[in-house]
């Protein structure tokens, strides 16, 4: 079996991928372009992608039976015209759940404890040349009795909807769907979670129901002081909308994923004056240690369950 990777960088080189030697030989690309990527999987049994798109032309005249997703989205795989070629499509899921709610807490706690303020105040000298033992003039606040509100009830929603709790907050839940029947938390509009909660975590998938899902009319009557999160997909919120109202109202956005990445110069949410109200990440709430040592995992299982 030949077995192409074509993306190797995206899983980090502190991931060893030297499981998939045992099912056969490997060629690894580090990076594809996509004028290489037909050339460099046209003898490959098996391809490994995260991103490279892998449409009708890449598959044609090729000897691929087996394409490996490494993610959970498959947008970047023509799946109609694999099917009608006879090639096998297989993602992963559910490796990252951990990870992703763990880096939006990291946002919540960012912007709830003013950790930055008071290291800054320290590392300045600041305090030594206080009056008083304490400084105190940023407030912050206890999570204990807020309303988190999730947009996108599945696993990742739902474990995050647990830890919130684990925090003694309220947890309430918009479906994008509209077929999320969860009776453990209280399910609402999307316009009452907007108005009514001090968190707000996105956790849906980009479809034709979350496709700009917030914009600027839904999003101004968000309260003074929340902390809206996107850690499920660029596209949802709409950033030239949210750019604008940042620089207009007292609201925190902590931002993991955008509509084009990685993100590109001309994107609004660079733009943005009161950069203190927005922590923009490069797309990293999927990729801890154990994460990726996960998928790589998965991926092999999938290779295995192919083969064997």
């Amino acid at each position: 079996m030949k077995i192409v990777i074509l993306d190797r960088a995206t899983l980090g080189f502190d991931i060893d991928v030297s499981i998939f030697e045992k099912y056969g030989e490997v060629t690894s690309y580090d990076v594809t372009k996509n004028e290489k990527t037909k050339e460099r999987i046209k003898d490959a049994d098996i391809v490994l992608t995260n991103k490279v798109v892998i449409g009708k032309d890449e598959m044609d005249d090729s000897n691929v039976k087996l394409i490996c997703i490494t993610a959970t989205g498959t947008n970047n795989v023509d799946l109609v015209y694999a099917k009608e070629k006879g090639i096998e499509v297989k993602n992963v899921a559910g490796y990252s759940t951990s990870s992703v709610v763990q880096v939006a807490f990291s946002m919540i706690f960012y912007f709830v404890q003013k950790l930055n303020y008071y290291k800054t105040y320290v590392d300045e000298g600041k305090w030594q040349k206080s009056k008083i033992f304490t400084h105190i003039d940023k407030p912050f606040y206890e999570l204990d009795k807020k309303r988190v509100g999730v947009i996108g009830l599945g696993e990742i929603g739902r474990n995050l909807a647990k830890k919130s709790r684990a925090f003694d907050c309220e947890v309430v839940y918009y479906s994008t769907s509209g077929k999320n029947a969860n009776s453990e938390y209280k399910q609402v509009s999307l316009d009452e979670l907007l108005k009514t909660s001090d968190i707000i975590s996105i956790h849906a998938p980009l479809n034709e129901n979350t496709k700009d899902l917030l914009n600027y009319e839904n999003m101004k009557n968000m309260k003074k002081g929340a902390i809206l999160l996107n850690l499920g997909r660029g596209g949802i919120i709409n950033e030239n909308d949210l750019a604008k109202l940042i620089d207009e109202k007292e609201i925190y956005c902590g931002i993991d994923v955008v509509n084009k990445e990685p993100i590109e110069e001309s994107n609004p949410l660079l733009k943005v004056k009161n950069k203190d109200r927005l922590l923009l990440t490069p797309h990293i709430g999927w990729a801890s240690i154990e994460a990726r040592t996960r998928l790589v995992e998965m991926v092999a299982q999938n290779i295995e369950e192919f083969i064997f």
